[in-house]
């Protein structure tokens, strides 16, 4: 089976995101696995309008669907064709926003567009070996640009067989010193816990190009 079928089957496997939140907003953006749970796009720092956003493992394009709505110019990357026709079924209607069907690696390869914001949640950036990944990230960023990304803290999950890939989890320490490594300046670091009731925190980290 192939990476592209293998996440086709996870993808298609995932409950869709419920049409509106507690608030009774129809878009937001989420960096945990819990809904209602953690951060928003504050994260990313300063205003998004006008801004060029890529998502390395976008999904059904819901973080990045909010983005769209807050001014951007958004690029999603998904390796799963299922993802890109759910994510243009449900946001192809909103503008500044596009999909594609691309592994990372080769997508940050042969494209030349450059952009101010990276992120990836529970995507890319956890199935891609980094010393592989981060140059391509920090190559195709604008600079002072913003790369952040989420996923669980490491050793915090054993990897089932027949799910996806190999996780290349790091400790924030770890992933500090990767980034540094790689051009990237102002790495911030932190772990988000769990909600009630909850056992599995979440990894955030940001970084300046």
């Amino acid at each position: 089976m192939s990476l592209a079928e293998t996440w086709d089957r996870f993808a298609k496997e995932r409950t869709p995101r419920r049409a509106v939140n507690s608030r009774g907003r129809s878009t937001w953006l989420n960096w945990t696995q819990y809904p209602d749970h953690g951060p928003d796009e504050g994260v990313l720092g300063t205003p998004l309008a006008g801004l060029k956003v890529l998502e390395l493992g976008s999904g059904n394009g819901d973080n990045l669907a909010h983005l769209a709505t807050l001014g951007a110019t958004c690029t999603g990357v998904d390796v799963a064709p299922s993802r890109e026709a759910a994510a243009r079924e449900r946001w192809g209607h909103l503008p500044g926003l596009n999909f594609r069907t691309a592994e990372a690696v080769d997508y940050l390869t042969t494209e030349a567009a450059t952009f101010d914001v990276v992120l990836s949640i529970f995507g890319a950036v956890w199935f891609v070996d980094p010393d592989e990944l981060l140059p391509l990230v920090r190559a195709c960023m604008n600079k002072s640009g913003t790369f952040a990304f989420s996923h669980l803290p490491a050793g915090s999950q054993v990897l089932k067989p027949g799910k996806a890939g190999m996780r290349h989890d790091r400790t924030p320490d770890e992933w500090t010193k990767l980034l540094h490594r790689h051009g990237f300046t102002d790495v911030r670091a932190k772990v988000i816990e769990p909600p009630a009731v909850q056992s599995a925190a979440t990894m955030l980290i940001r970084a300046t190009a």
